[in-house]
């Protein structure tokens, strides 16, 4: 069976690039191969300047998954994108294709990789719970204090909101909400076979690279591109949310100016890249590394396997 392979980053640290160099050299080696974006935001039909989305040319020389397949008004979730990310995987492993995920969102990743459970939702179990506790933050989390002391002792008392979710999960399964918590916890991977490189450049090179990556997208139309997505309809909350897009939709409604437009951009990228380092340098599992040794590691795996 063939090795599912991972390349991890923060934004702009050079995945994409590195991912098309090792499907290419795979494909030469005789390997069929196919790419699965990990990303909240490339998901979205029409969001294409301020995604950094690979190119049409990319997909052709590639197939990508997880790439387009929603309408920017519906809302994407974790547990959707687990499923659908984890069909992928399974049918290329069926089919002798090495999956091959490229991303850096790390809630994302997880979801796919680790054995993560998502407890489902019924709003009408919720409006129930919410009429029964009528406000009274205080005797909801008494009576999951006696239901589920491990889930009580991490929400506090006066959140009814946590306190409400964690009953209405119980109400649903039959289980304690903290047995759906543990995983994120401790980390037990979901999915054998998975080789993972982790790119993280140093700090000076990323910084000038997210620089560079928001004065092309503003260049390069991320403005009208807002404008349209806009005027096809309503953004979903994720879709709104994402960086870059949510700049510009700020200086289309008067409230910053278009001066400073790809700073903006810059900070909040930057910020987020940060996030990005910090969530898997904490995990042992990943360890930086150069795109050159990430090339000959990967490749080597799928020669190996």
């Amino acid at each position: 069976m063939e090795p599912i392979l991972a390349i991890l980053g923060p934004t702009a640290s050079g995945k994409s690039a590195c991912a098309l160099d090792v499907a290419d050299q795979l494909v030469r080696a005789g390997h069929r191969v196919e790419l699965i974006a990990v990303d909240a935001f490339t998901i979205y039909r029409g969001m294409d300047v301020g995604t950094a989305k690979p190119t049409p040319t990319d997909r052709a020389r590639h197939r990508h998954h997880l790439v387009d397949v929603l309408d920017p008004s519906e809302e994407v979730t974790v547990a959707w994108f687990q499923q659908q990310a984890r069909a992928v995987i399974a049918r290329c492993r069926t089919d002798g294709i090495v999956p091959l995920l490229v991303g850096g969102s790390g809630l994302y990743w997880r979801a796919v990789v680790d054995d993560l459970r998502f407890p489902p939702t019924d709003e009408r179990v919720r409006a129930d719970l919410e009429a029964r506790y009528a406000g009274d933050a205080a005797v909801a989390h008494q009576h999951l204090v006696a239901t589920d002391p491990e889930a009580a002792a991490n929400i506090a008392p006066e959140n009814l909101r946590r306190t409400i979710r964690a009953l209405e999960v119980q109400e649903l399964t039959g289980e304690r909400f903290s047995a759906f918590q543990r995983g994120w916890d401790r980390p037990a991977p979901g999915l054998e076979h998975v080789h993972t490189v982790f790119l993280d450049p140093p700090t000076v090179t990323l910084r000038a690279a997210i620089a560079d990556r928001a004065a092309r997208m503003v260049a390069g139309g991320l403005l009208e591109e807002a404008v349209t997505l806009r005027g096809a309809g309503r953004l979903s909350r994720t879709a709104a949310q994402a960086i870059g897009y949510a700049e510009a939709l700020a200086v289309l409604d008067d409230q910053a100016p278009l001066e400073g437009l790809a700073e903006r951009i810059t900070t909040r990228t930057w910020r987020y890249a940060k996030r990005q380092r910090s969530w898997f340098r904490a995990d042992r599992r990943y360890a930086p590394v150069e795109p050159g040794q990430a090339r000959t590691r990967l490749l080597a795996t799928v020669a190996e396997a």
